[in-house]
């Protein structure tokens, strides 16, 4: 509905938030099924007959009425563990941010410290693409730019045609500039991890990259200490060139 042709779904003002809300309920739902290994199976449904359904049920008062609830007892502890399950894939909760961290962490594991955090901010009022995406015209002509009074108003009225300029330029930058999934070598350098998360109005989430052949922080540490290397004095060369 929101790539219909006319764009009115895109301009409602209502539609998104239903449709958002809808796919919410959706994935809470769908996610309150369990499917698990046989030999976990005893372990888990005891876990789950043995919660208490009181602390549980205060819980949930507590979350309706939008307070902040930080588990204290075992109870709260067991009751918190059910719910994460559910909701850890439901995108905008906040139990959905801590699954990415965790996934942060695990790349960190496996590849070690990222080399670069990077910030992409694609600025949509400037960008013809944006436009033409935000506009009901059939043509869009590059000469006959809009001032910007009414580029903010179009891109306003329209979020669906910026997030969908987000995610072009995104995937762009992926593949073009990082050089994923692409015959060329990355302008980083050639990339072994990245990970990165949609983030608004600073929220100060990260965007990471990993490159081949990079060091571990404890095999960087090493090589500065040696007094017999000319490591140190490279990386000063190279911080140097890469600073501007």
């Amino acid at each position: 509905m929101l790539i219909y042709h006319d764009k009115r779904f895109q301009t409602d003002i209502n539609f998104p938030f239903v449709a958002f809300s809808h796919e919410q309920m959706k994935t809470a739902s769908t996610q309150s099924y369990l499917l698990v290994d046989q030999g976990h199976f005893a372990g888990i449904s005891q876990r789950l007959l043995n919660l208490d359904q009181n602390v549980l049920a205060e819980i949930i008062e507590k979350m309706q009425k939008g307070e902040h609830i930080k588990p204290a007892t075992e109870s709260e502890k067991a009751c918190f563990q059910v719910l994460d399950h559910v909701s850890g894939k439901v995108k905008g909760l906040v139990t959905s941010k801590k699954y990415m961290r965790n996934e942060i962490w695990s790349l960190i594991a496996a590849k070690g410290a990222p080399m670069w955090y990077i910030t992409l901010f694609p600025a949509d009022i400037q960008h013809p693409i944006c436009l033409y995406y935000a506009d009901t015209k059939e043509e869009f002509r590059l000469e006959i730019l809009l001032p910007y009074d009414e580029r903010h108003r179009l891109i306003c009225k329209n979020p669906v045609a910026g997030a969908r300029f987000f995610h072009f330029m995104v995937e762009t930058f992926i593949s073009d500039v990082l050089g994923v999934k692409s015959t060329h070598r990355g302008l980083y350098g050639e990339t072994n991890a990245y990970y990165g998360t949609i983030e608004q109005q600073g929220r100060l989430t990260l965007h990471v990259l990993w490159l081949k052949g990079s060091l571990r922080p404890e095999e960087i540490r090493k090589r500065l200490l040696d007094p017999g290397s000319d490591f140190k004095k490279k990386m000063i060369s190279w911080l140097e060139s890469i600073h501007w």
